[in-house]
């Protein structure tokens, strides 16, 4: 099943021309690979997925896979629902990077842009029962950075989990 498109784009662009079909299952050699995707639940639960794989290949324990699959679970379905607002004609991109020190995972949608400062607070008594609107509150709560950036139009989600000696958990060992 061919659902996205591999492109080799460099950090902090936003779409990119097709270069090679590609299934979010395959993986290049590099150490950054990046999916432009349908506005679907279906490339929601795809990129969910792979963000799972992605997360075991950069050596993070079975919770913080989790935790990284979660928060990129909530980020395309906010580009998807809220961004792009399910327009069969915008497509999304993912972007999956690993270093040394981070798993980097890039979501950038094509809609009106989004005002992190006007997202009512989740935890208010008034939103409680809410059924939505803790998106970019577990998003924050799961990963160790999280950059919102307007990109006229769209908006870029950048989640950052830290590996290796710079992981939360590592930080807590060193200090015990």
């Amino acid at each position: 099943m061919r659902i996205g498109t591999l492109s080799a784009s460099p950090p902090g662009s936003s779409f990119c021309p097709d270069r090679r079909k590609t299934t979010l299952s395959e993986w290049p050699h590099d150490n950054r690979v990046s999916y432009t995707l349908e506005s679907t639940l279906e490339s929601v639960n795809q990129v969910e997925q792979k963000a799972s794989e992605v997360a075991a290949r950069a050596g993070l324990a079975e919770d913080e896979q989790y935790q990284v699959a979660m928060a990129v679970r909530e980020a395309a379905v906010n580009a998807v629902l809220h961004g792009n607002a399910y327009d069969p004609g915008k497509r999304f991109v993912v972007a999956y990077e690993t270093t040394s020190e981070s798993l980097v995972i890039t979501i950038t949608d094509q809609g009106k842009g989004l005002d992190p400062e006007s997202l009512p607070d989740p935890l208010a008594p008034e939103n409680l029962m809410k059924g939505s609107g803790r998106g970019i509150f577990l998003i924050r709560a799961f990963m160790d950075e999280v950059k919102i950036r307007n990109t006229n139009p769209g908006t870029e989600v950048t989640l950052i989990k830290h590996t290796g000696r710079n992981a939360a958990n590592a930080k807590e060992e060193e200090a015990q």
